[in-house]
């Protein structure tokens, strides 16, 4: 029986925060460690250009984001790791796409949508998104594709290119992907109180400078209760951040003195920093040498790009013979 072949892809808009640790890389990591399935995971360079243009800045979130992967456990030898940019077959599937993909499936995409009321800042790489995605996707033959909610009308677009080819020439030209949503995918609170994300400035940068990290976590926002009154842990910030991050048996003391009383914010943030570091101690030092060695990260992640490419290059033949390339 074939092995089930899983894929993910992760944005290199930036280097990897507190969020995108506990809610995709940590899930995902546990993930590829189980048996009976093979992981694929890249790093999507070029779905990066339609918003970031500065080549030295996309190098650095590239390497980045490689070392956050490798440096939370992911096993690049077992499974593969490569960038999107270095396996150049899927720009070509994604011409081929693009043409069996009709207008109005891709003005209803949600990353259209959401920006049509501002035509003037919508490139035509972002109206075609989904299609680069579906790319991505079907090159590799992939069975299942791990996706948040906000995320299943792209696999969904995917799948349906997929039976539009598969139909149209009366054979199984691509595999038809399925997505596999994780209903317990955790939002994880920002510095504001809103979903972190870079887009709002909220994160925390679990892999930046102690001194640094110290002054995010400082910045938490608060009300106003006196030192001296009972505090609710289940609405502030910094204790729901804790919660995430700390033991069970350290929540519920940090619980319990919310509720007493006469433990002020200062107190939990100075036990968020410390859980911080105790629990990304190890990840943050190993980031730390893959971000000094970055011929060590290119070497990796060209050995994914080549075990990757073996994949596309026999798919991709397939779709050429059958359009008549």
């Amino acid at each position: 029986m074939p092995v089930a072949r899983i894929l993910t892809g992760i944005q290199s808009s930036g280097r990897p925060h507190l969020g995108n640790l506990l809610g995709a890389i940590l899930p995902a990591i546990a993930l590829s460690r189980q048996g009976g399935h093979e992981s694929l995971y890249f790093i999507a360079d070029l779905h990066s250009l339609t918003s970031i243009k500065d080549a030295e800045e996309r190098r650095a979130n590239t390497r980045a984001v490689a070392a956050a992967w490798l440096a939370c456990g992911f096993d690049a030898e077992a499974n593969t790791l490569f960038v999107q940019s270095h396996v150049p077959e899927v720009t070509e599937l994604a011409w081929y796409l693009n043409c069996f993909t009709p207008y109005p499936m891709l003005a209803n995409a949600h990353s259209f949508k959401d920006k049509r009321e501002r035509l003037a800042d919508v490139n035509a790489g972002l109206f075609v998104y989904p299609v680069l995605m579906a790319a991505d996707i079907l090159l590799y033959d992939v069975n299942l594709v791990p996706v948040g909610k906000d995320q299943v009308q792209h696999l969904e677009i995917a799948a349906d290119i997929a039976r539009s080819v598969n139909h149209l020439y009366q054979q199984e030209v691509f595999v038809v992907p399925e997505a596999r949503v994780d209903e317990a995918v955790m939002t994880i609170p920002g510095l504001d109180g809103q979903k972190m994300s870079k887009s709002y400035g909220n994160t925390l940068d679990v892999f930046a400078p102690e001194a640094e990290l110290k002054k995010r976590v400082m910045s938490i926002l608060s009300d106003s209760t006196p030192l001296e009154d009972p505090k609710n842990p289940d609405t502030d910030i910094t204790a729901r951040l804790f919660a995430l991050v700390a033991d069970p048996a350290a929540v519920a003391e940090m619980r319990q003195q919310y509720l007493a009383g006469g433990y002020g914010y200062g107190h939990a943030k100075k036990a968020l920093l410390a859980a911080l570091l105790e629990r990304f101690g190890p990840a943050r030092q190993a980031f730390d040498r893959y971000m000094a060695d970055p011929a060590e990260l290119d070497r990796i992640l060209q050995r994914g790009a080549d075990k990757a490419r073996a994949l596309a290059h026999k798919r991709l033949a397939v779709v050429r013979g059958v359009m008549g390339f």
